[in-house]
């Protein structure tokens, strides 16, 4: 492929992540380290639009207008290094526990929706996608700390805050999720493993038995690639912010690597899609600290609730 056009919509994020297309053609975006929600508009202009206790993750329009946001509660802390900025260790001082959130965008109030599923804790909701029906599922990214690391799941919930199941267990370093245009399909992206999951959907927040007609591991990576977050486009493409390499790997539906999308920042970390037809891919260069546009190669795909 020949060199990416991009246009840079703003720079000045403290982190970015969680790229939310708006209808109004601006996109709302979590600094991750700068503990908030802002709005972009196509200027570049940028607005607050909450505050957040925590570190904002994954974000996504929902049922009733309301964003719902994946909080890791701490999991890391901001390292600079020669200007650029990274995800740096865990520290226990800081962190308040992960949740799931429910964000009024007219108020910029926050409540919790999930902090457990049962007895077990969230450790560090990473992403989030939601169905036709109005159910969302998320991962769990879990937290790595000098010699321990959590082993987590991938989880389905209700916008109403009346249900989570653990649906998938276990699962290493969970990062982004997505369905395909179908929804007969839920994919997930493993950062250190550098791999792409997949499970069938036969009910709202049910999977089919891991067996023969659908193979769960769609794609790995060779040499050193981690995986970020992941959106589904309009041909069903998987697109995968990479982190190293840093850039997208488009994956098809039967596991082909299409197409690596490169972009100027090894901290690639998230993709989403608005305009026209959905077909502008918005990119966070997250180590940067800028939101990217382009023209996507490939069909556009409106989300559910968008």
């Amino acid at each position: 492929m020949a060199a990416t056009a991009f246009t840079q919509v703003c720079d000045g994020l403290f982190f970015p992540e969680g790229p939310v297309a708006m209808p109004d053609g601006s996109v709302i975006v979590t600094e991750m380290f700068g503990s908030k929600l802002t709005r972009v508009q196509p200027d570049g202009s940028k607005s607050t639009v909450a505050t957040i206790n925590g570190l904002p993750n994954g974000l996504a329009l929902g049922p009733g207008g309301f964003l719902y946001l994946c909080n890791n509660g701490g999991a890391f802390t901001p390292m600079e290094l020669g200007g650029l900025v990274y995800p740096g260790e865990f520290d226990p001082a800081k962190y308040i526990g992960g949740r799931i959130q429910k964000v009024n965008i007219e108020t910029g109030e926050v409540a919790d929706l999930y902090t457990h599923c049962g007895d077990i804790p969230l450790r560090a909701p990473n992403d989030l996608v939601f169905d036709e029906h109005g159910g969302f599922w998320f991962t769990d990214h879990g937290i790595r700390h000098h010699r321990n690391a959590d082993r987590t799941g991938i989880y389905y919930a209700k916008a109403d805050g009346s249900f989570i199941e653990e649906v998938v267990f276990p699962v290493d370093s969970p990062n982004g999720i997505g369905l395909s245009p179908a929804g007969d399909r839920v994919y997930w992206a493993e950062t250190h493993t550098g791999r792409v999951y997949q499970r069938e959907v036969v009910a709202p927040g049910k999977v089919a038995p891991i067996g023969a007609e659908v193979p769960t591991m769609l794609c790995g990576l060779p040499g050193y690639q981690l995986f970020d977050s992941l959106a589904v486009d309009g041909d069903g493409n998987i697109c995968v912010a990479t982190l190293v390499n840093g850039g997208i790997t488009v994956i098809s539906p039967t596991g082909d690597v299409i197409l690596f999308v490169e972009v100027d920042d090894r901290i690639t970390t998230n993709i989403c899609f608005g305009g026209p037809n959905y077909e502008t891919a918005y990119i966070t260069a997250s180590s940067t600290g800028r939101l990217l546009a382009m023209d996507w190669p490939y069909k556009g795909l409106k989300l559910h609730w968008q």
